[in-house]
């Protein structure tokens, strides 16, 4: 989900970056020095449903979903699995605590925003490694299961650490993730934080949320041209998000519930 603190300075994270980003991510397929011309598997601008809440069939029109790694892929349709790769999941307790992220207190530093979340510590080599011992084999069944993508989410975390952990330290650790995906036969998303979208992770496409209400969409197609799927939580975002050429853009509420749920939103861009 959306993080509303204000992001850090790209041209900050450009610099701290400097000596480790590559060049631009090449989508399979797509000729060298140029960008893809929609998410691999989906057409440009395709419906694609941000289902987190919970799985239930699709609209007609739809040709893909996000669903949470517990549910199954869309049957027919191309699907991404979310896992959050960065924090805790709420209401799971598959995180021993060393691998939590702690203060100089000693107490766990949980997202201000989302306080039943806690952040993982991805500081070093080692702590890397364990988290993936964690989330690889989320991946892995994630391939298994039939997805066709993944969605680590959180590359943003270390935003939120109180300068514990720093954007090298994200990197290091999504390229870790996107190796695993890769290996299992899986395209993997850049969720969010615009500002590493130049980092040279290796990602094959990128999900945003509110880039249109931010206007951040751009960081994102420089990189990434038309293979992005974008959620939008109001509706000037919204209508900002459906002049962006190409990408995939829905309106959804903020509580990414299923039909008939108190709040339930969902639509598409007009047709043009």
């Amino acid at each position: 989900m959306h993080r509303w603190g204000v992001p850090a300075s790209i041209s900050a994270v450009a610099i701290a970056l400097a000596g480790c980003a590559g060049p631009a991510p090449a989508t399979s397929g797509t000729p060298a020095g140029a960008l893809p011309a929609s998410v691999p598997g989906l057409p440009p601008g395709a419906r694609v449903d941000y289902q987190l809440g919970g799985a239930y069939p699709p609209a007609d029109g739809v040709a893909g979903v996000v669903r949470d790694r517990t549910d199954p892929p869309a049957a027919g349709l191309w699907s991404a699995c979310y896992v959050n790769a960065f924090q805790t999941q709420p209401g799971r307790s598959e995180w021993p605590e060393e691998l939590l992220l702690h203060d100089a207190d000693g107490q766990r530093v949980a997202d201000p925003d989302w306080p039943d979340e806690f952040l993982l510590d991805v500081s070093t080599d080692a702590s890397r490694s364990a988290v993936l011992g964690v989330v690889g084999p989320w991946v892995d069944g994630c391939a298994a299961d039939g997805f066709d993508a993944v969605e680590p989410d959180n590359l943003d975390s270390w935003t939120r650490s109180g300068g514990l952990l720093t954007a090298a330290d994200a990197v290091a650790m999504a390229r870790l993730l996107v190796d695993r995906a890769h290996r299992a036969g899986l395209i993997v998303a850049q969720k969010n934080a615009a500002e590493l979208a130049d980092a040279g992770i290796g990602f094959d496409y990128a999900v945003t949320e509110d880039c249109g209400q931010f206007d951040e969409c751009g960081a994102h197609t420089d990189v990434y041209g038309a293979a992005v799927v974008d959620v939008e939580y109001t509706d000037e975002g919204f209508e900002q998000a459906c002049g962006e050429p190409g990408i995939s853009v829905q309106r959804r509420d903020l509580g990414v519930t299923v039909p008939g749920g108190r709040g339930y939103l969902a639509g598409w861009c007009p047709v043009s």
